[in-house]
């Protein structure tokens, strides 16, 4: 497939304003420079200068090459005078090879095919409680009162959070990367991390079948770890199952209220489940930007990254980039092939991929099972921020089809 070359007036150039995803059009900005400028130099703002890659075989290049571009500094761009990342080396998203491996290799089986169909009728009982609920009340915002809780639920169940908890943990989640009061975000966010900190003593003390009893007890090379590593990597695990999921899986929503003849494509045929699934992470493409910092001089399109250059992955783009994926702006259920890199690629393939496409599939199939039919009940509000994607807020209504 041949790339669109679009020779019109660039537009101006401006990927980390949060109000562009808010209310602008981001992909008329990543269009123009898959086709101009693939790797492209973006001007300092509050952030530092960086490179911005938009062509999928480019971003795919990057996750791969894990000794050439680092993770261990931080994965998102940071304002300038922020400083590194205070979770870099430690954490599963935040470490390169070995200790990458090292980590992950500590939960890997809680999230490997077998666990999670082991774990499946405890996935479609919350859903379905969470839905049933959300039928009797009628007029809902599915994202916080639908697609944010069955992921929420089943983190802290798999982490071993008292089920009396989960209420508290979501309230604060909520006010942690919902809030629009800076100082509130913060707050609920160190409460949370205050949360983890006294689950991991009570699971040294006594540990369980669970994520967290597995940090606290879990060594690499013969040492525990650090109190540190165990805290943020439980603060990585619970944002990580959680809110990418409760964005994918209401972006989805919106994309099908937005094509209501694919949700009932779906309807019609259950066998286009899984491809609609993967078409969702593909539309969504929740995570807008993953950063890099090269390791070492390269080049790439002609252009020359010196070692210590931040390198952005824009992935919205590489997802609908023409050369790899025919009609990309259409949203096909049916969709085959269907390469996204949505959940990354290499190294740091999401270890949670196989949990969170269960949970969407869940979800979608509990409205399908009881006929519930859902229509706007208001305008969505998509979300401010250059970090994720998606809404916000969608009210909508429930009804008996």
């Amino acid at each position: 497939m041949s790339a669109i070359v679009d020779t019109a007036t660039p537009p101006r150039i401006n990927l980390v304003d949060p109000g562009l995803y808010r209310a602008g059009d981001p992909f008329a900005q990543w269009r123009w420079l898959r086709a101009n400028d693939p790797v492209h130099r973006h001007e300092a703002t509050e952030y530092p200068s960086f490179w911005a890659l938009t062509r999928y075989d480019d971003i795919k290049a990057v996750f791969r090459d894990a000794e050439t571009f680092s993770s261990a500094g931080g994965i998102l761009l940071r304002p300038a005078g922020h400083g590194a990342d205070p979770g870099g080396g430690q954490t599963l998203a935040l470490t390169d090879p070995p200790r990458h491996r090292q980590l992950r290799g500590l939960v890997d089986e809680w999230f490997a095919v077998r666990a999670v169909r082991g774990i499946e009728p405890r996935m479609r009982e919350i859903a379905g409680k969470v839905v049933e609920l959300a039928i009797r009340r009628g007029q809902v915002d599915f994202v916080e009162d639908i697609a944010a809780r069955i992921p929420l639920y089943m983190i802290c169940g798999m982490m071993g959070v008292p089920e009396p908890d989960w209420e508290r943990l979501f309230t604060l989640s909520r006010q942690a990367f919902g809030g629009d009061d800076a100082m509130t975000r913060r707050f609920a966010h160190l409460d949370i991390m205050g949360y983890f900190e006294g689950l991991a003593t009570a699971k040294r003390k006594n540990p369980g079948e669970d994520l967290v009893s597995v940090l606290v007890t879990g060594e690499i090379d013969g040492k525990p770890l650090t109190q540190g590593e165990i805290l943020l990597n439980c603060d990585n695990l619970f944002v990580g199952g959680a809110e990418n999921t409760r964005i994918a899986a209401a972006g989805g929503m919106l994309a099908f209220l937005e094509h209501p003849d694919e949700w009932r494509r779906v309807a019609a045929d259950r066998s286009l489940m899984p491809s609609a699934v993967e078409e969702v992470l593909r539309w969504t493409s929740t995570p807008t930007h993953i950063l890099r910092t090269a390791t070492r001089p390269v080049e790439l399109r002609g252009r020359r990254i010196e070692a210590g250059d931040p390198v952005t992955l824009w992935l919205p783009s590489a997802n609908r980039d023409e050369e790899v994926f025919a009609d990309p702006d259409r949203f096909d259920v049916g969709r085959q092939p269907n390469r996204h890199l949505s959940l990354g690629f290499g190294e740091h393939f999401c270890v949670g991929s196989v949990l969170a496409r269960v949970e969407i599939r869940f979800l979608y199939e509990e409205l399908l099972d009881r006929n519930i039919g859902v229509e706007f009940d208001g305008d969505p509000v998509l979300l401010d921020s250059i970090v994720v994607n998606g809404p916000e807020r969608l009210p909508v209504k429930l009804t008996p089809a």
